[in-house]
């Protein structure tokens, strides 16, 4: 049985940037809020264990269905960056900044792969494919999604 997990509703308001870092870790507060959400039932259009997550995932060598259970047995904030800092591949502080830097500066359109996407997902929102990275993309989704919930 797990513990009663309480968090935000992503159907009212959005889950934290993924600038802010816990633990060192860029990307990790939002994907803890997305679980949580998911956990409890009310994640709305928001998605755990996707792409965005499995960058922290990937680089970490841990898998979303395990940090799905840690968040289930009540894990919190701080649980969950040591958590991660004990699971998977073994990360000094200066990688775990340098990786979460590199994140944070991240532009999808310098990709050829991803280019279109970005431009077609970025624009809707007057955002300059070129000059915007992920993470200003994903901000500024947020907010256009939540505005007057």
């Amino acid at each position: 049985m797990h513990k009663q997990v309480i968090g935000k509703d992503l159907t009212k308001e959005a889950p934290r940037s993924p600038r802010l870092r816990i633990g060192g870790y860029a990307i990790l507060g939002r994907t803890i809020d997305k679980c949580r959400a998911l956990v409890a039932g009310n994640i709305g259009e928001y998605h755990f264990d996707c792409p965005l997550d499995n960058m922290l995932f990937g680089f970490k060598g841990v898998k979303g269905v395990d940090f799905k259970a840690q968040i289930e047995n009540g894990a919190s904030d701080q649980q969950m960056a040591e958590w991660l800092d004990q699971s998977g591949e073994k990360k000094t502080a200066e990688e775990v900044k340098r990786w979460a830097d590199e994140r944070e500066a991240y532009n999808p359109y310098d990709d050829p792969e991803r280019r279109e996407w970005f431009a077609e997902n970025v624009k809707p929102l007057g955002l300059d494919p070129a000059k915007t990275t992920l993470f200003d993309w994903l901000e500024a989704d947020d907010k256009a999604s939540h505005r007057g919930s």
